[in-house]
């Protein structure tokens, strides 16, 4: 990631309290070149590296433009219910061409960000600013109005 984002992101870490963290996982992306260009299969091969990065026990939600988009208080309210029982709580992010069939399947649920295709830099932003404003609203504090 370019310098700019990890900033960004970092900013939002690191007011997080230390018992509800951002912690994020980079999966490196299978090569795309002409001789190796099955996306189906690079795409199932990323998917399964993403499914194995994930803990047992963590509430999976996949992340894509098909899925439901929920507004930051019910987001929150999600969070906060997965807190209470002592539930991590793992994103996934698919990457160019997608999350596959398989992480689509294995998540509990399926979140849209938005209804634009967004890069890479801009969902890892986005997601972190996100999880502050929904610690936010959890705990009451200012950052996020309605």
């Amino acid at each position: 990631m370019p310098a700019w984002v990890e900033t960004a992101v970092n900013e939002y870490q690191k007011r997080l309290p230390g018992n509800f963290q951002l912690i994020i996982t980079e999966i490196p992306l299978a090569k795309r070149t002409k001789a190796n260009s099955d996306i189906a299969r690079l795409c199932e091969t990323e998917g399964q590296a993403l499914l194995n990065a994930v803990a047992t026990g963590d509430y999976l939600v996949a992340l894509d433009v098909k899925g439901k988009s929920l507004p930051t208080e019910l987001m929150a309210d999600k969070f906060g219910k997965l807190k209470d029982i002592g539930q991590d709580l793992a994103l996934l992010v698919g990457g160019p061409d997608g999350l596959s069939k398989k992480c689509l399947e294995s998540a509990q649920e399926i979140w849209s960000l938005s209804a634009l295709t967004m890069p890479h830099t801009i969902v890892r932003i986005v997601v972190a600013e996100q999880i502050y404003r929904i610690w936010s609203v959890l705990a009451g504090h200012p950052y996020h109005r309605e």
